[in-house]
């Protein structure tokens, strides 16, 4: 069933947290990985839950939502390999079943399994690839405005297929980060919220801090390029046993999806495909809202999280 933010009735006011959550290292065997955690901050529920921010973004995104959920979940929120403060991965592999062996491995690592598991945009085709094909370290599984294959074009992703092309990327990329940190983070709020000018300043100033910590890196455009076009393989096989559609068959976690009205990447019409084929489902459609509504309505997402998976 396919629910809308008149369902739902936030038991808290707009959430903001004063500051990032302080990053950590974690250094598996096979890779390195930057987080950010709740566990810090004093109260450490037994509940762990687990962030995937989507392209382009970082453990960062993820702040306010983390906050709204401190009493219930320690929160661990992970820069996907290549992004935040996390290396590039060793193997090479930026597919999102690459990434979620990286989650993998950081979650048996630190033995927070089975956990509660979110993602984003691309985070939720990782959070998908992870609950699938490791379904005992997943408890429940958030997903908001996943990229997964649809129908539906939009006017906000119809220049990513063109981005992923040999050499257009290669071309295009570097040019946009050679743009100043504050004009890179304010053109990402334009395009992936439904009210930019409502976006919280403090985590704007954070998100231009980081990206000035990483200009200096050599990897930043091979990462989101590699991962874009590891994303678009993975959604372009319409035939094979592990596509998304069929892969969301196999999850036998309890699953939340979250759509926004606004979000001009991934249609809100997918709603009704999600519940379609994730055979325990429910999914909220949010009004006022884009792509990232962990950031624009933390408040909804956490009542629709306390719900139907609390």
């Amino acid at each position: 069933m396919v629910y809308s933010l008149c369902m739902l009735a936030p038991s808290s006011p707009r959430i903001e947290a004063r500051h990032a959550y302080p990053r950590n290292i974690e250094f598996l065997s096979k890779r390195t990985i930057s987080y950010r955690s709740t566990a810090t901050s004093g109260f450490a529920p037994d509940r762990v839950g687990v962030f995937l921010h989507g392209l382009g973004g970082s453990s960062l995104n993820w702040t306010d939502l983390m906050l709204a959920l401190e009493q219930q979940l320690t929160g661990f929120a992970i820069d996907l390999p290549g992004f935040g403060m996390s290396p590039p991965p060793r193997d090479g592999d930026y597919t999102p079943s690459g990434h979620a062996r990286a989650i993998a491995e950081f979650i048996v690592d630190k033995d927070l399994g089975p956990v509660d598991l979110f993602g984003n945009s691309l985070g939720g085709a990782v959070a998908l690839q992870l609950a699938a094909r490791k379904p005992e370290l997943v408890r429940s599984l958030t997903l908001i405005s996943p990229a997964f294959p649809s129908l539906y074009a939009t006017k906000g992703n119809v220049h990513l297929p063109a981005i992923s092309l040999p050499g257009v990327g290669e071309r295009l990329i570097p040019r946009f980060l050679q743009m100043p940190a504050e004009v890179r983070v304010q053109a990402t709020v334009d395009g992936c919220t439904a009210r930019p000018d409502q976006f919280s300043r403090v985590r704007m100033a954070e998100a231009v801090e980081e990206l000035r910590e990483r200009d200096h890196l050599t990897y930043n455009s091979d990462a989101f390029l590699r991962s874009l076009r590891g994303l678009f393989k993975t959604n372009t096989d319409l035939v094979g046993p592990n596509r998304p559609w069929k892969l969301a068959e196999r999850v036998t976690a309890p699953t939340l999806g979250i759509y926004g009205r606004e979000d001009v990447l991934v249609s809100a019409k997918n709603a009704h495909r999600f519940t379609k084929h994730f055979p325990n489902a429910h999914v909220v459609v949010l009004p006022d809202t884009g792509h990232m509504a962990q950031s624009e309505q933390p408040e909804f997402v956490k009542a629709a999280w306390d719900r139907f998976l609390l």
